[in-house]
C-alpha cells in the first residue's frame, strides 16, 4: 500500500498541465504539518494561481478567446491534482489508499454485507478494481468474504472487527485533516462552495453517468 506523498508548497509550476485532469506537481516535496499549503499558507494570493498564469498566456496569444470555462474547470482540476498529490495523511499513516478506505467506508456506513457488485456501485469503481482492492483488504484482515447460502455464485463481503475498528479510528482523523485543508476559507465561502459543487456534480452525473475508476 502507498505511503502519503508530498505536496509542493508553491502550488507547482507546470502551467501546461493545469487544465488537464490528473496533472500534478512533483512528488518529492513534503507536505507541511497541518496541510498549511493546502489551507493557504505560502500559497499564491487570489488571482495569482497557476491557472491565472495559463489564462494570461492564452489571452496573449489568442485574443478574444473565452477562457471562462478554463478558469473554473482548470481550477477544479488543479485542486483535485494537488489533493491527490497530498493524498490523505491519516489514511497514509494507516497504510490505506483512498479507494481502499472507500470500500471499508461503504461497508461501515451501509451497516450490512455487500456483494462486490454493490461495492462497485457504492464506490463508483469497476468490478476489476474492487476485486483487486478486496484482495488487499482481505490479506490485511480488514474484510472477509463468504458465499451466499442461497446462491454459491455470489460472494458477500463484510468488515471484520479489525476493519470496523480501523474505519472508526481513521474517520475522525480524516475529517479533521480535511477541515485543515479547507481552513483558509471562511464560513460564508464554504457555505457557497458546497451547494455550487453539488449542483455541478449533479449535472455531470446526470449527463455523463457516474464514472468508474
Amino acid at each position: 500500500m502507498r505511503a502519503t506523498k508530498g505536496l509542493p508548497v508553491d502550488g507547482g509550476r507546470h502551467a501546461e498541465g493545469t487544465h488537464r485532469a490528473g496533472g500534478g506537481p512533483p512528488e518529492d516535496e513534503a507536505l507541511p504539518a497541518g496541510a498549511g499549503a493546502l489551507a493557504g499558507e505560502g500559497a499564491p494570493v487570489s488571482g495569482q494561481d497557476t491557472v491565472a498564469e495559463v489564462v494570461r498566456q492564452w489571452r496573449a496569444v489568442y485574443p478574444g478567446l473565452d477562457t471562462g470555462p478554463m478558469e473554473i474547470i482548470g481550477r477544479i482540476n488543479r485542486c483535485a491534482a494537488l489533493l491527490q498529490q497530498a493524498e490523505d495523511a491519516p489514511l497514509g499513516r494507516a497504510g490505506l489508499t483512498r479507494p481502499e478506505f472507500d470500500l471499508l467506508g461503504a461497508l461501515r456506513r451501509t451497516g450490512r454485507e455487500l456483494t462486490p457488485g454493490e461495492l462497485a456501485r457504492e464506490t463508483f469503481s469497476s468490478g476489476a478494481a474492487v476485486t483487486k482492492r478486496l484482495k488487499q483488504l482481505t490479506a490485511h484482515g480488514l474484510v472477509e468474504r463468504r458465499g451466499d447460502p442461497r446462491d454459491r455464485r455470489v460472494a458477500r463481503v463484510r468488515l471484520t472487527d479489525a476493519g470496523r475498528d480501523m474505519v472508526d479510528g481513521v474517520m475522525p482523523a480524516q475529517l479533521a485533516y480535511e477541515s485543515a485543508v479547507l481552513s483558509g476559507l471562511d464560513g460564508p465561502a464554504l457555505g457557497e462552495l458546497a451547494p455550487l459543487l453539488a449542483e455541478l456534480l449533479g449535472r455531470l452525473e446526470g449527463r455523463l453517468g457516474a464514472p468508474r475508476t
